[in-house]
């Protein structure tokens, strides 16, 4: 229990902080409910979950042995938050509605390219796995335990972003939160590349 309570705490710092996940999901929550959020929401644990098992057992090493691919994913991260910031703001589709929520496939593979995910993971997988345990239950356990805690905490963020959602009841105000939340992802982005 009492290395568990370092990791569980851990885990909802890192849940429960502003990133990119969570301005995406508040966005998503303001202009689509909850219920069409929510395969974000799974998404988004999901591949974690999974980001986080396969670097517990290993792939965390790749980077510290290949700086570079940090880089990159850093990189690709950035691009893939001024896509979402562009189709936000209407420029996907060229007015205020936005055309559909982040898929739950879209958002697991956006966790690929996610630095705050991959910070996360590989903090978990060196400072975390529980010594002791075969390396698959060592791994398969703080993923459960990071998707355990992410999922009200990440959830959270999109009821928040329903609650606003209530306050943009016209078309001008709403086009007016998607270009500031547009432009935070956008900040964002700009933060990773520099």
């Amino acid at each position: 229990m009492n290395e568990l309570l370092p990791l569980a705490t851990y885990c909802l710092l890192m849940s429960s902080t502003p990133g990119p996940n969570n301005v995406m999901l508040t966005a998503s929550g303001a202009n689509f409910g909850y219920r069409g959020t929510l395969p974000a929401i799974l998404g988004i644990v999901v591949g974690g979950a999974l980001q986080t098992y396969v670097t517990c057992l290993g792939l965390g090493a790749l980077f510290v042995a290949y700086p570079t691919l940090h880089t990159v994913l850093r990189v690709a991260g950035a691009l893939y938050l001024l896509v979402l910031a562009w189709w936000l703001t209407g420029g996907a589709v060229g007015r205020s509605e936005l055309p559909r929520p982040v898929s739950f496939t879209q958002a697991a593979l956006f966790q690929a390219v996610n630095p705050k995910s991959w910070i996360k993971a590989v903090t978990l997988a060196s400072v975390f796995t529980p010594v002791g345990f075969h390396p698959a239950a060592g791994a398969l356990l703080v993923s459960l335990i990071g998707l355990a805690i992410g999922l009200p905490c990440i959830s959270m963020w999109a009821l928040f972003g329903v609650a606003i959602g209530r306050f943009l009841g016209n078309a001008r105000r709403q086009r007016v939160f998607n270009a500031i939340m547009g432009g935070a992802l956008a900040v964002l982005a700009l933060m990773l590349i520099r």
